[in-house]
C-alpha cells in the first residue's frame, strides 16, 4: 500500500514545492508592476513609491544603494525563480535524504542567494551610472553610447565559450549535480549557490539590457525572463546562444551608428 502512494505523494509534494515557486515569483511581479506604476505616474505612498523615489535621488548614495538593491532582488526574484523551477524538480527527484523538501527549499535558496549578491552589484552600478549621468528619465534608461555598448558586450559574450559552458550547465541540471553533488543540507546549499553562480555567469550580461530598456521597466524584464527560460528550454543547438548574440551585435552597432 505505501509503496503503490509514494509515486502520488512524491508528485504532490513535487506540485506543492513548485506552486510555493510560482507564487515568490507572482508576489514579486505584482510588486514590480505596481512600483512602475508608481514611477511612471508619481502616485500614492506604499513602499513601492517610496523605493522609487529613493530611486530617484542620486546624491543620497546609502539611501539609493538600499532602495536599488531590494528592487533588483525583487527584479531576480520576478526573473529567475521560474528558470530554478526544472533544476529544483529534478533535485527533488534524485534526493535521498531524510527531508528532500527541505532540502530542495535549501538548494533553491542557495541558487537565490548567488542572484541576491549580484542584485548588489547591479545596484552599484546603477547608482554610479545614474549620479554621472547615464540614465535618464523615470525608467532609468541609458543613453544612446551606453545602450549601444551594452548591446554590442552582450552580444560578444554571447559568441564566448564562457557563456556556451555556463549556459551547458544551466540547461543540464543533471548533469550538473552528478558532477557537483554534495551530501546533506549544508551540500544542497552550496550546490544551488554553485548553479547560480554558473547562471550568473550565463545571463550577466543579458541582465545589464535592463539599462538599455530602463532598469525601472517590466516589459525589459519580462523581454529578458521569456529569453533566460528559452535559452534553457529549447532544443541545444548553437544557435540558441549565437544568433541572439549576432542580433544584439547588430542592434548595438545600429544604435551607435544611428545616434
Amino acid at each position: 500500500m505505501n509503496g503503490r502512494h509514494r509515486p502520488t505523494l512524491h508528485l504532490v509534494r513535487l506540485a506543492a514545492a513548485a506552486l510555493a515557486l510560482v507564487a515568490v515569483a507572482a508576489i514579486s511581479w505584482a510588486f514590480l508592476i505596481a512600483s512602475e506604476a508608481a514611477m511612471t505616474t508619481m502616485t500614492g505612498d506604499g513602499i513601492a513609491a517610496r523605493l522609487m523615489a529613493l530611486t530617484m535621488a542620486p546624491g543620497e548614495a546609502l539611501p539609493y544603494l538600499a532602495a536599488a538593491t531590494l528592487m533588483w532582488m525583487v527584479m531576480m526574484l520576478a526573473m529567475m525563480v521560474p528558470a530554478a523551477l526544472p533544476m529544483a524538480a529534478v533535485f527533488r527527484r534524485i534526493d535521498r535524504g531524510t527531508s528532500p523538501d527541505l532540502d530542495t527549499f535549501i538548494l533553491v535558496w542557495g541558487y537565490l542567494a548567488a542572484w541576491m549578491i549580484f542584485s548588489a552589484a547591479a545596484a552599484a552600478l546603477q547608482w554610479w551610472l545614474h549620479a554621472r549621468g547615464f540614465l535618464h528619465g523615470m525608467m532609468l534608461i541609458g543613453g544612446t553610447t551606453l545602450a549601444a555598448a551594452l548591446l554590442i558586450a552582450a552580444g560578444v559574450y554571447q559568441l564566448t565559450p564562457l557563456k556556451d559552458a555556463c549556459l551547458a550547465r544551466c540547461r543540464s541540471p543533471l548533469g550538473f549535480f552528478l558532477a557537483h553533488w554534495r551530501d546533506g543540507r549544508s551540500g544542497a546549499f552550496v550546490m544551488g549557490l554553485r548553479h547560480g553562480v554558473f547562471c550568473i555567469g550565463c545571463c550577466w550580461a543579458l541582465m545589464l539590457l535592463m539599462f538599455v530598456g530602463g532598469a525601472m521597466s517590466v516589459t525589459t524584464m519580462a523581454v529578458l525572463c521569456v529569453f533566460v527560460l528559452a535559452e534553457r528550454l529549447l532544443p541545444a543547438g548553437p544557435w540558441v546562444a549565437k544568433l541572439p548574440g549576432l542580433a544584439l551585435i547588430v542592434w548595438g552597432t545600429a544604435v551607435l551608428v544611428a545616434r
